[in-house]
């Protein structure tokens, strides 16, 4: 992360959720998982990129946020909502994105919400969860918004 980056009071939170159509091992979700370390390291040198939920195998898959094992969350932090647009529609994650339906169901409900933290936090998986709540909920608003619906930073 720069210096620029790094003196912003604020940084943008994201969370991203899906149900997969098989578990992990199952031959329809196989090239989801076999480009998952790609686009996670695509993530970890985008500009912008501060941090991703992850455990020691370098992903969140194997992390379970609600009873169901097939849904699987996404949580990072990127220093504003123009790095991490430019990561998700503009870099090698947006031809990964355009399969999405291959392998996840649709999703009933939000399944992705942006928010400003304050820098340095790293938000939890019920924090995330409570942001897609909210935007379920009263739609986008400062505190759970989308990219179309932007808030700006609380500065």
């Amino acid at each position: 992360m720069n210096a620029t980056l790094a003196a912003s009071a604020w940084q943008l939170a994201q969370i991203n959720i899906g149900r997969l159509l098989a578990p992990e091992g199952d031959p329809r979700v196989a090239p989801f998982f076999a480009a998952l370390d790609r686009v996670n390291a695509l993530a970890d040198a985008a500009p912008g990129f501060v941090w991703r939920l992850q455990t020691e195998d370098g992903n969140a898959t194997a992390l379970q946020p609600t009873p169901d094992p097939l849904l699987i969350v996404n949580l990072s932090v990127w220093a504003d909502a123009d790095a991490l647009h430019a990561y998700v529609y503009q870099s090698g994650h947006a031809a990964e994105l355009g399969r999405r339906r291959e392998y996840f169901e649709r999703f009933e409900g939000a399944y992705h919400a942006l928010w400003w933290v304050p820098a340095g936090h790293q938000p939890t998986i019920e924090e995330g969860l409570s942001r897609l709540w909210l935007l379920d909920r009263y739609g986008p608003c400062p505190q759970a918004f989308t990219f179309k619906t932007r808030f700006p930073s609380p500065e």
